[in-house]
């Protein structure tokens, strides 16, 4: 197999085995068997393994000792540590990116708003709410060019992913996301740095307040 092909697949698995563990399909804390996994997929065990160091960079399973590979369990409190580091970088890197920022990276990120903002209206393709999210939160942090930033931060969205999906549930919490992503992209428009930098980090802040509110909830 080549390596191309391999990464190919092992990047398939991950997006499968990423998609039932966030959707609770695994159960937390569930062992994850390499073998049958690569049974279910037709694949040899080389791309599963590859597979599950992806997904255990990224927080999502781990590897314990006489256990093997398991479905990670997921904490208010590891959510709301990744949510006030995300805060914290988010807010730097947006003030780097305004100012290296063009007409065309406005038009792109307004085009991935209002797919998004449909997506949350229409209550469909809930599954891909966070890579919108990351989508339009990416593309407008990209002209900073920090891509180790960005690396860190694509990983710290794909670790609240849960999180994001459950704090988005709610119809209060859908409308003002959506009304701060507008107001978040006009101000990067008008290149007021200043008020893009603090209203990005009250944007992440209320991610972390909603979700607790919604996990109250469900209590």
């Amino acid at each position: 197999m080549k390596p191309l092909e391999s990464s190919t697949i092992s990047a398939f698995v991950a997006s499968k085995l990423r998609e039932q563990i966030l959707s609770g399909e695994i159960r937390q804390g569930e062992p994850i068997r390499q073998n049958l996994i690569a049974e279910q997929y037709g694949v040899s065990i080389i791309p599963v393994r590859e597979a599950f160091r992806q997904l255990e960079a990224e927080g999502v399973v781990e590897l314990l000792p006489r256990r093997g590979v398991v479905a990670s369990k997921f904490t208010l409190d590891k959510a709301l540590e990744w949510i006030n580091i995300r805060r914290l970088i988010e807010a730097d890197i947006i003030g780097r990116a305004i100012d290296n920022m063009t007409e065309k990276d406005i038009a792109a990120a307004s085009a991935i708003l209002v797919r998004f903002d449909n997506a949350l209206k229409e209550h469909r393709d809930m599954k891909h709410w966070s890579e919108l999210n990351w989508e339009f939160h990416s593309t407008l942090y990209r002209p900073a060019d920090q891509p180790e930033t960005m690396a860190l931060l694509e990983s710290l969205h794909k670790k609240c992913d849960r999180y994001h999906r459950l704090q988005l549930l709610d119809d209060d919490h859908i409308k003002r996301a959506a009304k701060e992503h507008g107001e978040l992209l006009k101000l990067c428009e008008q290149k007021k740095k200043r008020e893009a930098k603090a209203l990005l980090s009250l944007h992440i802040k209320g991610v972390g307040e909603d979700l607790k509110e919604a996990l109250q909830n469900e209590k």
